[in-house]
């Protein structure tokens, strides 16, 4: 994908600076937008489903800051956001056989896999689970993003912990003005169920939520896995 399927103006108001995006306009430069994540700053992003605040998932010091911004408890860890399956291994610390053929037949889309986390990472990623959770998403903004960043993103919803998530770039405006630090204003998220959160790392696999995925669309890879959510 490149830049050329964005179309963009960048603009600044009296709340936050704004992106503003309507595919398929060509000659936007994104650069902007990288430059705020590898700077530590917080990105509000239009997903497949909803807004997501993003992050250089690998900077400690940005992950605390989202993390104040939501209001996010230290055990509610951050999923993140990859640009291909040859990113995941900057989280993951393996990948099943399972998880190769869900991402093949999943990916991208709203599934986020639950996988073995690398040492290292941070807290506000495994919330010291010892596990991952992974998504390659089918929004080309969400995709286009952490290639152009060289790393994963988080994906975490935007919203404040406990509150609904949010569909449009006006409501993302309202909410955090400028506690975030640029938004990319594109055509309203199509919200509907979250991502499909489904878990890899022990001996079976398990359906921690059930989605955007259904469990009927997994049960062919899962068998009877699919119904012990």
């Amino acid at each position: 994908m490149s830049l050329s399927s964005l179309g963009a103006r960048a603009m600044i108001n009296n709340m936050v600076e704004i992106l503003n995006w309507q595919p398929p306009a060509d000659g936007v430069d994104f650069s902007r937008v990288r430059g705020v994540i590898i700077g530590g700053g917080i990105v509000g992003l239009p997903t497949e489903t909803y807004y997501a605040l993003a992050v250089d998932a690998l900077n400690e010091a940005a992950l605390a800051r989202l993390a104040a911004l939501k209001g996010r408890p230290e055990d509610r860890p951050f999923l993140v956001l990859v640009a291909d399956r040859a990113m995941v291994e900057q989280v993951a610390a393996g990948i099943s056989p399972l998880a190769e053929t869900l991402m093949e037949r999943f990916w991208p889309g709203p599934l986020t896999l639950i996988l073995p986390a690398r040492p290292g990472l941070s807290r506000w990623l495994t919330a010291d689970t010892g596990t991952i959770g992974v998504r390659l998403s089918s929004h080309p903004g969400a995709r286009l993003l952490p290639a152009l960043c060289g790393v994963p993103l988080t994906g975490t919803s935007a919203n404040r912990s406990g509150t609904p998530p949010l569909r449009t770039a006006a409501e993302m405006e309202r909410e955090f003005g400028r506690e975030v630090d640029l938004i990319v204003a594109g055509p309203p998220c199509p919200g509907g169920p979250p991502s499909t959160l489904l878990d890899l790392t022990q001996n079976a696999p398990r359906l921690v939520r059930v989605g955007a995925v259904s469990r009927e669309a997994l049960r062919p890879f899962l068998g009877e896995a699919a119904d012990n959510c």
